[in-house]
């Protein structure tokens, strides 16, 4: 079972019965939650969610003084923002389905199982992250003013389209979901995932690798590593760029190219956390952050069969397109200008005038290699 991200606001863990909320903690804690604030008593609740902040909550339905049902109400008129999770016996589903059309999130039925407690838990946390998501995106659009110019001081741009992708940036920056960049050749994709990395705050590694022409072998030992013995050759054991990556943000370039069992390696620990080293049956656990990038359609190559279905609603979480240089023809002069200032430092020689009619010339230029090629 995928670990969960620990919330910083706690869950709000409400039921009469000190034994279910110890089981509740105890499921939950094996996902790697554990932020918990426990209620006995149904009274309290109110009280509590006006004094502190929580994540989400869980709520009994059958206690004494208030019942769930009837606390449920009041918690979606005060604070319509907090998923509440009900708690049923075999007997109460109809209320339970009754609280749903009243507005609660899921319900879970006692004996609770657990995988049915964690997937819940899970969706109204990610409901949670993609309220924030959207408060903060929102936020950024209405100001017009970015929080942290410096992280794209690398991309020059004076261009709108590049200024709301950056406003997106920061944004999505510390979500844990993947992110997927798509882009021609030259447009600067992996600058990009460099500044999702910086704004994260992750305290790991930022680990580019270049995915095109990777058999999946070559592939799986890449990422994952092996153990001694894997193969031939393979004298020791060896991390993999995984590995490097802890903490961090590994980053995945050209994953169109990707071959169709890499894919399902690839699926997999975007689902579970989880991978395999060559040569091992010992699952290991990841927390890096993926952020893949390709100059390929990867919505046609999905309908046509060559990418999978599942993977590619998995990368679209979040998605960033970097438009081409012929549809920001206003960075031209900004780019002459940084291009030149940086050749002419490099080489140690004055910085030359170019003549007037250099721009015009520009402009009326494709750059199929876009912001690559004009550098070059």
């Amino acid at each position: 079972m995928t670990d969960i991200t620990s919330p910083h606001r706690p869950v709000l863990l409400v039921d009469d019965e000190e034994q279910s909320l110890t089981s509740f903690e105890m499921a939950l804690r094996s996902v790697s939650l554990n932020n918990f604030i426990r209620c006995l008593d149904s009274r309290d609740v109110i009280p509590l969610l006006t004094e502190q902040e929580v994540e989400i909550v869980l709520l009994d339905l059958r206690m004494p003084y208030i019942t769930g049902d009837e606390l449920l109400p009041a918690i979606i008129s005060d604070f319509p923002e907090i998923p509440v999770i009900m708690i049923t016996g075999a007997n109460d589903v109809e209320t339970a389905v009754k609280c749903m059309k009243l507005g609660a999130f899921d319900y879970v039925v006692k004996p609770v199982e657990r995988s049915r407690l964690i997937g819940g838990v899970k969706r109204a946390l990610d409901l949670r992250e993609l309220q924030r998501e959207n408060r903060l995106l929102k936020a950024h659009v209405l100001s017009d003013k970015l929080e942290h110019p410096e992280v794209f001081s690398e991309m020059v741009t004076c261009s709108a389209r590049m200024r709301s992708i950056f406003q997106y940036v920061e944004a999505i920056a510390a979500s844990p979901r993947p992110l997927l960049i798509t882009g021609e050749t030259g447009v600067g994709k992996e600058l990009v995932a460099r500044a999702v990395h910086r704004l994260s705050r992750r305290k790991g590694a930022f680990v580019p690798v270049n995915v095109a022409g990777l058999d999946d072998n070559v592939f799986a030992d890449t990422l994952f590593g092996h153990k001694k013995g894997a193969f031939t050759g393979a004298e020791q054991a060896r991390g993999g760029l995984l590995e490097q990556a802890a903490g961090g943000t590994l980053f995945l370039d050209e994953i169109g190219d990707l071959s169709h069992a890499s894919q399902v390696k690839l699926l997999r620990l975007l689902q579970d956390g989880e991978y395999f080293p060559l040569g091992s049956d010992l699952a290991k656990r990841s927390d890096a952050r993926i952020v893949v990038a390709t100059n390929q359609d990867l919505n046609m190559l999905q309908t046509d069969g060559r990418f999978r279905k599942d993977l590619y609603y998995r990368l679209c979480d979040h998605h960033l397109h970097i438009p081409p240089l012929r549809e920001r023809m206003e960075d031209l002069p900004l780019l002459l200008n940084h291009f030149l200032e940086k050749a002419s430092t490099t080489l140690g020689k004055s910085r030359p005038t170019p003549p007037e009619e250099l721009l015009t010339l520009l402009s009326t230029y494709h750059f199929p290699g876009n912001i690559r090629e004009m550098e070059s």
